[in-house]
């Protein structure tokens, strides 16, 4: 069978490694298909495209939008199968990073100043940003930290830097960031549902109440996922006609962490998931 992996990062947003990197550690597993879906910001997606044709590995234009829905915060939009150079699209991701540039650039600010409280050098804004691709983000400020030998380990950067000197995220209203999705012409899917803020129990109701805004599939091939919920989630997809896809949510390679395909070891994605997600964008095409 031929598997797949729809949910990865690049440094575009929060991973580490360029998308062109990411479609040849695909092509080296033997993946058929990846996804690139970067955190509000389908900038790496052209580089993927073309190293997946050098590769011979099918790449999708996805991305993941920080959403919001009454009084739940944070949830993980889906977007795949996108016109990424969709104008609408590019404006609305354009303001988005702007903001989150922002604050990015004041969690640096809190984070220097706690180290200049400890007697440290604080971090210069070159260091953080020659770490990413595109806008920076907190695993950027991370990851510097950890270039400085201030921190042991990325764990440490945030619960003893990160987590203290935080700013209020920005997000997307659900209905709005479902019409952004299906304008350009994708289909949209709920990222990772066993992160979602609510009791398992609730998330019936929950998926009910988002597919009758427009929700099109469920990511239930998640990381953290046993077999047994992978199926739960299968199962309360197909009920209510989403379809099914799956992925890692890959950032960096670490070892022990979440791996490109396989997720922490029990993820086979088939690629039945990519028909199944072509066959929903095309009803926004």
């Amino acid at each position: 069978m031929d598997y797949v992996d729809l949910h990865l990062h690049s440094l575009y947003s929060d991973g580490v490694l360029t998308p062109a990197e990411l479609v040849a550690e695909a092509a080296a597993l033997k993946l058929r298909a990846i996804a690139l879906a970067d955190h509000d910001n389908v900038d790496g997606v052209a580089e993927a495209l073309v190293a997946g044709e050098r590769y011979g590995v099918e790449v999708i234009a996805a991305v993941e939008l920080s959403v919001v829905w009454e009084t739940l915060e944070d949830i993980h939009l889906l977007g795949y199968a996108l016109n990424y150079e969709d104008p609408t699209l590019g404006r609305a991701l354009g303001e988005f990073r702007e903001f989150r540039a922002g604050r990015s650039e004041r969690v640096l600010e809190n984070v220097n100043r706690r180290l200049v409280e400890e007697g440290r050098t604080p971090l210069a804004f070159a260091a953080v940003s020659g770490l990413a691709g595109g806008t920076i983000g907190r695993p950027h400020i991370g990851r510097a930290l950890l270039a400085a030998g201030y921190v042991r380990d990325m764990e440490e950067s945030f619960s003893r830097y990160l987590v203290p000197c935080n700013e209020p995220k920005r997000f997307f209203p659900l209905a709005e960031a479902l019409e952004l999705i299906h304008a350009a012409g994708g289909c949209a899917v709920l990222a990772h549902p066993l992160f979602i803020d609510v009791e398992d129990a609730e998330l019936p109701a929950l998926l009910d109440t988002f597919s009758a805004l427009g929700l099109d599939g469920l990511e239930a091939y998640c990381s953290g996922a046993d077999n047994n919920t992978i199926d739960r989630y299968i199962t309360l997809a197909r009920r209510r006609g989403l379809i099914v896809t799956g992925g890692s949510d890959f950032h960096q390679p670490v070892k022990g962490g979440v791996q490109i395909g396989t997720g922490r070891g029990n993820l086979k994605i088939p690629y039945a998931c990519v028909e199944d997600l072509r066959a929903a964008a095309g009803r926004y095409a």
